[in-house]
Parts: C-alpha cells; sequence; structure tokens
C-alpha cells in the first residue's frame, strides 16, 4: 500500500509539472513577447540579431530601446524562406522608447534575423540596449 502511494503522489506531481510548464509558454494573439536583443556601442554602426532556433511566427514585430537614446535609420528583416523586408525608421529614441508597429509582408512570418543601422555619436553614454518583440 506504502509503494502504491508514493507512485501514485509521484504521478500527480509529475503531471502538474508538465501541464503547468506548457500552459506557460502558451501564448496568444495579440500578447507582445521578447524575441531578442542586441547591446549597441558609440558611433554610427551596422548590428544583426539572429534568431537561432527560435520557433515562432510573427505577424508584427516593434523594437525598445533601453539603456541609453539612439537615432535608428534602417532595418533589414530576413525570414527563414530567404525574403528580406527593408523599413525605413529615421527616428531618434529616447532612452525606454519605442518603435511604431512594423507589419510583416506576408502576414504570419519566422524570422532568421534582423540587420539594423543606427548612430549613438553624440550622445553622453554612447550606449543603447535595441530589444525585438513580436506578437500573432
Amino acid at each position: 500500500m506504502r509503494l502504491t502511494t508514493v507512485l501514485y503522489s509521484a504521478f500527480i506531481i509529475t503531471v502538474f509539472s508538465l501541464t503547468t510548464a506548457f500552459t506557460a509558454t502558451n501564448k496568444t494573439a495579440g500578447d507582445w513577447f521578447f524575441l531578442g536583443d542586441k547591446n549597441v556601442g558609440f558611433g554610427v554602426d551596422h548590428d544583426v540579431i539572429h534568431f537561432g532556433n527560435w520557433k515562432d511566427d510573427v505577424r508584427q514585430i516593434k523594437l525598445k530601446v533601453t539603456d541609453g537614446p539612439l537615432k535608428m535609420y534602417s532595418m533589414k528583416i530576413h525570414f527563414d524562406n530567404g525574403g528580406v523586408q527593408d523599413v525605413e525608421l529615421r527616428n531618434r529614441f529616447a532612452q525606454g522608447s519605442e518603435s511604431r508597429v512594423i507589419d510583416l509582408t506576408g502576414g504570419l512570418r519566422h524570422l532568421s534575423k534582423i540587420e539594423f543601422w543606427y548612430e549613438t555619436k553624440g550622445f553622453v553614454r554612447g550606449k543603447s540596449r535595441v530589444a525585438v518583440w513580436g506578437r500573432f
């Protein structure tokens, strides 16, 4: 009887752990979720955020700039099928601000990387963090 109770308790704990783990990662349409980020340095530069094994598809993205101001010129969004979407931003982001919502061409898409061109020259600290967020 004691072995049965221990096995039953272990089964209940396992089922609870698995259901909790999977429900915590579910995303619903309309919720923004973090895709990736890059710390950018002083001057005029070009950087890339690679998404690696990231598995989620998105319809829209936006950028959030933290740790310092940034002037963003443009970005290229690369999709896993080889397609590219050019986005002109020409926007000065204050620390803590975010971009407009950017609709991806073709609807629901899988991203492979984002290239962006920016400038931090003339800003006191000269460093910023660019984070990419997506939603369905």
